[in-house]
């Protein structure tokens, strides 16, 4: 117990470090993970067709969420936090499927599922290492490369201009977005460091500045957005709660917990603690605690952000100082809708050159933790994947398959990342029980999960 509280000294807060140098480390994390931040709402408010001033409080709001999901982390107390250096953002897993929900039964019935997933989370934290066990690699790796793979569409969709819009597929359009997609590729090719990690970040200013040259920019929003908001729980209306999407958000933060678990196990490693289930439990707690407070104050589900991990290692600075700084700024910035605004003047062609890149890192996530910690050598394992995969895409592909059986029979078909998964459990199951299939390097930990910037 004694080394245990000893180890865990070694991420208290320094009060050795010069606080300004304590500060533009914080904002070097801010910076790290503020374009996977301001993607989701982006991406989210788009495709549902959110107005200037909807869009730009979701921004907002999603910024501060995200910085009161860092601290309670980052606290660490015998309840919940598992009191590392982790900084919590957007889950871009549950991008596709809260647009789907939105589509189908209204913005309510997103925060509706949030708020059950969270609430889901935080009963079950306690044993969720049995729950886990339903989610071995094979399993969350095929369902991650789902969710990438259903995402795709969206970018490209963007980087024409917009889905019906009528410039859709211009020649500006196509420059603009191949030109960002060129440039976070060169980046990623040559910069190094801090410059690497925010690369999105940098494309997406290259590719706004590029765009206002040629009159692409809307200075609308900024202009129309105050200074100061309040927060506001239920902005967007009383939540209402649907089975299917229900559904469809738990396997969402049961596979966010899943690659959390990696982000807290490498952490832990870096800083020199032991990782016991307790620890795990209260980190689990912590995140479904954030995405209750996601549905309730109207933003999104949060997890941890493995490009935040990277700077620690990089920047060899492992105390919690640095990450409260960063989580205060967060706040400070979500209570100022000019600040959300500024995001809003990227244009739709710019955007989605970005999330080419982003959303194909996320089917890279999931296709390395099948490479890495799947036998690939083994029939079984590959019939899981290729099960999982075929249904999840099909059923994304052709929505109407099922369109003939009862509302009631189609909550585990009508969503491809629910019949993916579904399928990926089941017949993991059935050819590998509890074992998962892993690969003889296979330790017991989840992949870290991959962000943008």
């Amino acid at each position: 117990m004694e080394q245990q509280n000893h180890q865990a000294d070694t991420t208290q807060f320094s009060g050795k470090r010069h606080p300004l140098k304590t500060f533009s480390l914080g904002i070097q994390h801010v910076l790290a993970m503020y374009a996977g931040a301001v993607l989701v709402p982006l991406i989210v408010g788009g495709a549902l067709d959110f107005t200037t001033e909807q869009l730009t409080y979701l921004i907002s709001i999603d910024l501060l969420a995200c910085g009161v999901a860092t601290l309670l982390q980052v606290w660490g107390n015998r309840f919940f936090g598992i009191g590392l250096p982790v900084m919590l953002g957007c889950a871009f897993q549950a991008v596709s499927p809260m647009i789907a929900i939105g589509l189908k039964d209204g913005v309510s019935a997103i925060y509706g599922a949030i708020i059950a997933s969270g609430i889901f989370v935080v009963l079950f934290s306690g044993i969720f290492g049995k729950l886990i066990k339903l989610f071995p690699p094979v399993v969350t790796g095929s369902v991650v490369t789902i969710i990438g793979v259903t995402l795709i569409p969206v970018a490209l969709n963007d980087l024409g201009g917009g889905q019906g819009a009528e410039d859709f597929g211009s020649p500006l359009n196509l420059c603009l977005g191949f030109g960002v997609l060129i440039f976070i590729i060169l980046m990623n090719r040559f910069a190094t460091g801090f410059l690497r990690s925010i690369s999105v970040l940098i494309g997406l200013i290259a590719g706004t500045v590029a765009a206002a040259i040629f009159g692409h920019v809307d200075l609308g929003p900024l202009k129309e957005a105050g200074w100061f908001h309040a927060v506001k729980p239920f902005n967007f209306g009383t939540p209402t709660f649907h089975a299917s999407s229900i559904l469809t958000m738990i396997l969402v933060a049961i596979v966010s917990v899943a690659e959390s678990t990696g982000v807290f196990m490498a952490l832990g490693k870096i800083v020199d603690k032991d990782i016991s289930s307790k620890d795990l439990a209260r980190g689990y707690r912590a995140e479904g605690l954030a995405i209750v407070l996601g549905g309730i104050f109207n933003s999104f589900p949060y997890t941890t952000y493995s490009q935040n991990v990277g700077l620690v290692q990089m920047s060899r600075v492992k105390t919690r100082d640095v990450i409260v700084v960063a989580g205060g700024l967060l706040i400070v910035i979500g209570f100022v809708p000019k600040i959300a605004a500024l995001t809003q003047l990227v244009p739709t062609s710019v955007l989605g050159g970005a999330m080419v890149a982003l959303f194909g890192m996320v089917v890279s996530s999931g296709i390395r933790m099948l490479g890495g910690q799947v036998d690939l050598n083994r029939f079984e394992n590959l019939f899981v994947i290729a099960c999982s995969v075929g249904m999840g895409l099909g059923v994304s592909v052709v929505p109407d398959l099922f369109k003939a059986i009862p509302e009631d029979l189609r909550i585990l078909v009508d969503n491809g990342i629910v019949a993916g998964s579904v399928t990926a459990i089941v017949l993991n199951l059935m050819f590998n029980g509890f074992k998962g299939g892993a690969s003889s390097a296979e330790k017991g930990e989840a992949a870290p999960n991959e962000h943008a910037a």
